[in-house]
Formats: structure tokens, sequence, C-alpha cells
């Protein structure tokens, strides 16, 4: 089709010009306006196809219902990042809006099985176009556009729409274009078991988007940067979800009407109450310590005063001997006091390089990385008097000269969110968490993953849990989030009574050592930063790792000797599956030294079955083993895959004599 002066339709060349990108334009004539419904608007044609983004589903089948052939490409309204967990959410939600009718489920599946209907979903917010392309058989052509979706209400007259439309066969054959390129590049097509059965568990694998990624083996998805624009409704959403709560009982929609009514004292009641919340906001920022990094200008300050990245070399050696003078107390305690110093040292290492984790976090979702190397939930628990408390409040006071901590009751998921949105860096501590509670609140808290990712929030805390033993198995979708720290060592009461080490190291404790640790992560997180933009890293940076070869560096230039639980760490020494599954792995091999007989062992069917002696134990095991054993119980029983389970305990698991001979 050429392009000239006098075209109805102008088309514009799509390629940037003096830092302008060129638009495709459609230049049209008017012609009159007509008073026409829904249905003479879609009449006497045979094929449809649309771009849609907000639809009713009554409205979709009623109009597929009127055409032989239809294909429609739902696209998303909502402000999305074109993540793959952002296209995997959508589907999901899509698939099961248009399956929530089951009238409709069913003639639109009937449809789709016929192979008279298409129905695609865009994979992120790729198109604005709300577009009809009607034909018939006859050879008559129309386009419909406007901004009008697929809905009774944009159709029926029930709310203000531009709605044009333009017959003949060169406007559809353009439209045809765009429509084609979006279907063809940016979308998946919703089979008729999708339609049934797909979801965002068990079924994720008959999510459009897998089946596409099925076919063509490989896709790529382009994530989109938060523009001005989006950003600006992002804040609008926050900013609206933080007054809510605030609003009084009579700003709520009337029952009958459904229409909200605003009076000079609705005005009143809100301002006291967002008044009455900011004072609170205000005095927890006063309890709590605000530690800011700023990665570009690499300074850091402590409740609005800037630190000294340059502490006296005196001053760094003092706090580096105060605080193996603190470790070094652990050889007194009864049990395994040598594995507690290197698991101590191991969460020591995380505590202090959190301040940076919500920077990489960000920087990982910007750039569509993975965000679990980058953990802000710590979990320290184990038997009771095992010095975990003092532990946590030492590692802070090497931070930022103070204490702080929250008691267990004041635990909640809300209660938890509100802190990380004005507490800055310094880890928030929960002291003395049961069982109970962290099932209640910690596990649902924990696996919220999205916490500061859309507003970008680059100085939220990390929370850390302390709680004694009866805090037992931890799931496996918490643990890969979570840095745990299990100890077994501890001291009677009256020795606790008697000690004073703990007092004396953090009395004289200063904060050098740390503030030097600052300057020198400072001087690597922004190469780290910069793998993650780059889409030619193989591998995650490993902030973990450079944390403790930079902890290991201040110690040894501080003493003739390093002790031997200051060393290099990786993301395997916190998240490997023998790390992880470090309690199962002791549970087992101990039972395989002292009680052959609560094995089985069958060597024909690969199985390996342990008699835990109670079905709660078996559930602890469970949780705690890696999905390669292909873990699961009976009763009693636990059962794995023998060959699995023999590389994973570094036990043979021969079969008895009585097992060879009937077979098993």
């Amino acid at each position: 089709m050429k392009n000239t002066a006098d075209d109805l339709f102008a088309t514009v060349s799509s390629h940037a010009s003096e830092g302008l990108r060129k638009l495709d334009v459609v230049k049209m004539s008017y012609v009159g306006a007509e008073n026409l419904t829904w249905e003479e608007l879609f009449s006497g044609f045979d094929s449809l196809k649309a771009i849609t983004f907000s639809s009713g589903i009554g409205f979709v089948c009623q109009l597929v219902d009127r055409f032989k052939e239809a294909e429609i490409i739902f696209g998303c309204e909502e402000v999305m990042s074109g993540t793959f967990q952002d296209i995997i959410a959508y589907q999901s939600k899509l698939v099961e809006r248009l399956r929530a009718q089951s009238k409709s489920q069913d003639k639109l599946a009937s449809r789709i099985d016929a192979g008279t209907l298409h129905l695609r979903v865009a994979r992120g917010q790729l198109s604005h176009e709300k577009l009809y392309l009607l034909s018939a058989e006859s050879g008559e052509k129309r386009v419909v556009m406007g901004s009008a979706n697929m809905s009774f209400n944009a159709f029926g007259g029930r709310q203000r729409e531009n709605i044009c439309y333009i017959d003949g066969q060169e406007a559809y054959d353009w439209y045809l274009d765009v429509f084609n390129v979006l279907r063809d590049n940016s979308t998946d097509e919703i089979s008729k078991k999708a339609l049934v059965v797909a979801d965002c568990a068990e079924n994720i694998d008959e999510l459009p988007v897998s089946k596409t990624v099925q076919v063509k083996q490989a896709i790529y998805i382009e994530p989109v940067p938060v523009t001005e624009d989006v950003q600006f409704i992002l804040d609008v959403r926050n900013l609206s979800k933080k007054i809510a709560p605030n609003l009084p009982s009579s700003s709520a929609p009337n029952k009958k009407t459904g229409r909200v009514l605003i009076v000079p004292d609705t005005i009143v009641k809100v301002r006291r109450q967002i008044m009455h919340e900011q004072e609170q906001e205000r005095v927890q920022r006063s309890e709590y310590p605000q530690l800011k990094v700023d990665i570009e200008s690499a300074t850091v300050s402590l409740n609005g005063k800037e630190l000294d990245l340059n502490p006296p070399a005196d001053d760094i050696a003092h706090d580096v001997e105060m605080y193996l003078k603190y470790m070094d107390g652990y050889s007194r305690f009864h049990g395994e006091w040598q594995d507690m110093q290197m698991r101590y040292f191991e969460f020591a290492n995380w505590f202090f390089c959190s301040p940076f984790m919500a920077t990489m976090r960000d920087m990982a979702a910007r750039h569509d990385h993975n965000r679990l190397p980058y953990p802000v939930f710590g979990l320290l628990y184990g038997q009771s008097k095992a010095g975990k408390t003092s532990f946590l409040e030492t590692l802070l006071k090497m931070m930022i000269g103070q204490k702080t901590k929250i008691s267990a009751p004041d635990f909640t998921r809300k209660e938890i969110a509100a802190l990380k949105s004005i507490v800055q860096g310094a880890p928030i501590i929960v002291d003395d968490l049961t069982q109970t509670r962290f099932n209640q609140h910690a596990v649902e808290t924990i696996k919220w993953d999205d916490f500061g990712v859309v507003e970008h929030n680059v100085n939220y805390p990390a929370v850390v849990i302390s709680a004694n033993e009866d805090v037992k198995a931890i799931a496996q979708e918490v643990t890969r989030r979570t840095v745990i720290c299990r100890v077994q060592a501890g001291l009677t009461n009256t020795e606790v009574m008697k000690s004073n080490i703990v007092r004396t190291c953090q009395q004289k404790m200063g904060t050098a050592f740390y503030r030097e640790y600052l300057r020198r992560m400072l001087e690597v997180i922004p190469d780290m930063m910069n793998q993650l933009k780059s889409d030619e890293a193989e591998d995650e940076p490993d902030i973990l790792a450079a944390s403790s070869n930079v902890l290991q560096k201040i110690i040894e230039e501080h003493v003739t000797q390093v002790p031997q639980y200051v060393r290099n760490l990786s993301l395997e020494s916190y998240f490997s599956e023998e790390v992880t599954g470090k309690h199962a792995i002791k549970v087992i091999q101990m039972a395989w030294r002292t009680s052959r007989k609560s094995f089985a062992v069958n060597t024909r069917v690969n199985e390996l079955r342990y008699n835990a002696g109670a079905t709660f134990e078996v559930d602890r095991l469970i949780k705690e083993l890696p999905e390669t054993l292909e873990p699961r119980k009976s009763r009693d029983w636990l059962i794995v895959n023998l060959d699995s389970a023999r590389e994973f305990f570094g036990i043979n698991f021969r079969s008895s004599i009585i097992d060879r001979f009937l077979g098993r």
C-alpha cells in the first residue's frame, strides 16, 4: 500500500530520529455520527478478531455467539513489569476468571474444541489498542476502535466511551497487520485444557506461556523498566492503600445505593487519624535505628548523621580483639561448641551484609534476576542458654553501637511490614518466638517475598528471629528464603550467672570494625550490581562470598592467628541441600548406627524406609529433605529413593540378610 498525502492512512516509520521515536498515526476523515446499539454495530459479519483489556465474560460470550469464527487477544490493564513471575500471575488470574462462570466456561471450551474460537493472552502490557476487526463472507469489512473494552459497561451505554468505526478493505488490512504482529510476537494461546485446569500451582505447566515454551523450547521476555508515568500509578496505589485504614466507617458505600457520602466531618476524621498515624511513625523512627546506605555516593548514615568510614587502625584492632574474645567464650559451652562458632560466624557474615540486601534485591528485580540469593530473613534457633539473644545484641552493637529488639507477642505480618516501611538498614530482631507464633505469623511473612520490589525501596531492614528448640522442622519454602542457624551447645544456669564475657565485650565493643567493613563492601558492591545489569553473567553475584572475604581480610590484618571458624563462605555455605538438610542427615546417620532395625532396604524397587517412631517426626524430616530424595510417608515410616539417599546421607544402606532372603 503506497503512502501519499491523500491516503486515508499515513503510516510513519518507527525508527528513532533526533532522539524521538516516530509513531504510527492513522489519518481519518469525519463522515458523521450514528446512534447504534452494540448489536447493530457488530451485525452483518461472520468473523471477529479483537484486542481488549478489561472484559466482562458474559459480554464476551454473547459477542462471540454472533460470529462463526472469533479470535480474541486479552491484554493486561494492570501495570506490569513484564517479568516472568508477572506473566505467570496475570495469565493464571485471567484463566481463573474465564472459568469463574461455569456456563460461560463450557460455552467457550466447546468453541475452542471445535476450532471456531481462539483465545490468546498477551505476555505483559504490550498494546493499548481496543480493536475489533469484523469481516463477512460476502466481503464486507469493518474496523471498530476507540476506548471501549469488551464489556457491557463499555458497549451497553453505561459509561462514556469513544467508539468509532471504518468500513472498507483498506482500513481492515492495515489494522489486521497490527493485530497479527501482536498475536505472532507477544501472545500465548489458551487451550481447552488450560481453560479447565490451568493454575499457578500444580497445573502451572498448563498455563498458556508454559505451553508456548514447551512448543518453541525457548522464548525471550523483555522486562519493562518502571517509567515515570508507571511509577506515578504505583505511588498512587501505595498511597491509597496507606490511607484506606484511616477512613471512618461512615465513608463505606451505602448497601442499597452503592454510593459514598462525603461530608466535612469525614475530612476532619480522616485528617485526625492520618495525623495520629504519622505521630506513631515518628515515635517508631525514634525508637529504631535508621542505617541508610547510599551506594552511589559510597556513604552511610546513622539516624541522619554520616558515618566516618575511615576509622583509625587501632580502633579497628580493638574491635576485632573484642569480637574474637567474645567468640572464644563459646569454648566454655557444653555440646558442639566448635560447630556453634562456625554457625555463628556464618550468621554474623549475613547479618553484617544485610543492609546491602535491599539494594541487591531491587537491582535483581529490575533486570529479571533471582532474588533468592539475597535473603532478608534470618532464623537463629536451638537449645536454651545457647547465648542466642546476647549474640544478636553483640552483632547489633558492633554495627550501630546500640541494642534494639521487639518481643515475640508483637510479631505479626502486619507489624513487621509496618516496621520495614519505616526502619532502614539495621536488622529488626524478634526475640524468643514460639513454634505456634512462628507458624502463625513468621512463615507467611517470610513467604511474602515481594516487599519493597514495586516501590524500589533500597533501604529496608532484614528481619532476624530467635527461637528455642521448640521451633522444629522448617519447610523448604522457608529455608530457601531464610538464613538459618541452629545451635546445639549451651551453659548451665550457674555458668550463665557467673559469666561476664558478654557484658565485658559489649561494653568495650565499638563500631570501628563494622565501619571499616562498610567502606570495603562499598568498593565491591557496584561491580556486583553491574553484573546484575548484564545479560551475559552466568551466575548471580554472591554477596555472601564477598562479605566473608572482607571480614576475613580485616581480621587477618589485625591478629597473628586467625581462628578456624573465620573462613571464606559462599551461597552454597547457606543453602546447599547438605546445609538445609543437616539435621535430617544427622538423625538418619545416628539411627543407622544405633538402630538398624528401624530401616528397611528394598533394592528391587530402589526404596529406603525408616521408622521414625511418630508421624510428626516423619513430617519434620520430610520438610528438611530435598526433592531429589522423593520423600513421602506411610504412617510412622519415612520413604525415600534408595540411590539418592545413599549419596545424600553418605551411607551405603546395605539390606539385611533377611531382607535379601525375602527379596525386599
